[in-house]
């Protein structure tokens, strides 16, 4: 089986001054996740890998760089799914740590259970010895800044919501084994203890050898009342291909709860999509050593692998 990797960096709108930045982070998480596989990782490893990247870019709204709940502090949500025997780990609302989506997979290697949150979660992170970061450290000046004019009498946070930034990426590995991971900061300045469709199975993400992995972006409220992710893998159970499957599941998902979103998809074939309801989502996969990504509908950049490495070297 010839490995693939898709990611996204969050559907929404995307301001014109982050584009490239998006681009280019959504291309390296793409490109640190194929090495994993190209190098018989398992698509679990690659999945986890490209997460972190984004996790760790000031860019998305998950880790360094995600948004700030009503009280002005980070709590981020991740998930992680293994579709060889659908085994599966997540956090909610955790602070303090730079990676949720590491915490995520411990959750589904250590224990018993699959979703751990808040101080649960905190006491399991210690126990692993995941160092604890400062909150301050994950808070960007944009976060910030937003959170601030969202608590403004007149000001709408519904309209910042629409520049979401949730990261994910799904995965095809040597062996033909699926994978999913998401990660997010949620919504701005959203309730305290808020839990969006990331952390939960079925919603923010799902992997099943027997169809393939999806991981979704957009109102998490509207992807949790349509299951999102394991409705479109429901479809591609009844044959649709990644593409048809996905413009499906999320045509259903606006006319019956008025939501947008996105996908990204990889059957048990290998065959991809990456799809959206919203103006723009960042996204990229790299597939028989080639690299393609973009952020507008219909748009779509191709670069070699080798190129794409070297480019990167400079900067994009």
């Amino acid at each position: 089986m010839k490995p693939v990797i898709v990611v996204h960096g969050g559907a929404g709108r995307i301001f014109k001054e982050r584009e490239e930045g998006c681009r280019a982070g959504v291309a390296r998480a793409a490109l640190r996740g194929y090495a994993v596989l190209k190098q018989g990782g398992s698509a679990v490893d690659a999945v986890e890998e490209a997460v972190r990247s984004m996790e760790d870019d000031p860019h998305f709204n998950a880790g360094c760089g995600s948004v700030l709940n009503e009280k002005g502090e980070v709590e981020m949500d991740a998930i992680i799914m293994d579709g060889k025997n659908l085994d599966s780990g997540a956090v909610s609302a955790v602070k303090c740590i730079a990676n949720p989506i590491k915490l995520a997979r411990l959750v589904m290697e250590k224990t018993k259970h699959m979703l751990l949150t808040d101080h649960g979660a905190h006491l399991f992170a210690q126990a692993m010895g995941i160092p604890e970061i400062p909150g301050e450290k994950l808070i960007t000046e944009r976060s910030r800044e937003r959170w601030k004019k969202n608590l403004e009498p007149d000001s709408n946070p519904e309209e910042f919501q629409k520049d979401l930034g949730t990261v994910g990426a799904v995965a095809i590995d040597s062996e033909g084994n699926v994978a999913c991971a998401t990660s997010t900061g949620g919504l701005s300045n959203k309730m305290i203890g808020r839990v969006g469709d990331t952390a939960c199975i079925g919603s923010g993400g799902y992997a099943d050898n027997h169809s393939g992995a999806t991981s979704t972006t957009g109102h998490g409220e509207s992807i949790m009342k349509v299951v999102l992710a394991r409705l479109i893998l429901y479809h591609m159970e009844q044959g649709m291909s990644p593409e048809v499957a996905a413009d499906t599941a999320l045509d259903y998902m606006k006319t019956r709860v008025g939501g947008l979103g996105g996908v990204i998809v990889v059957n048990k074939a290998g065959e991809w999509a990456a799809r959206f309801s919203t103006k723009q989502m960042s996204w990229a996969t790299v597939k028989d050593d080639n690299l393609h990504y973009g952020i507008y509908a219909g748009e779509k950049h191709i670069k070699s692998v080798d190129e794409a490495l070297a480019s990167e070297r400079e900067g994009f």
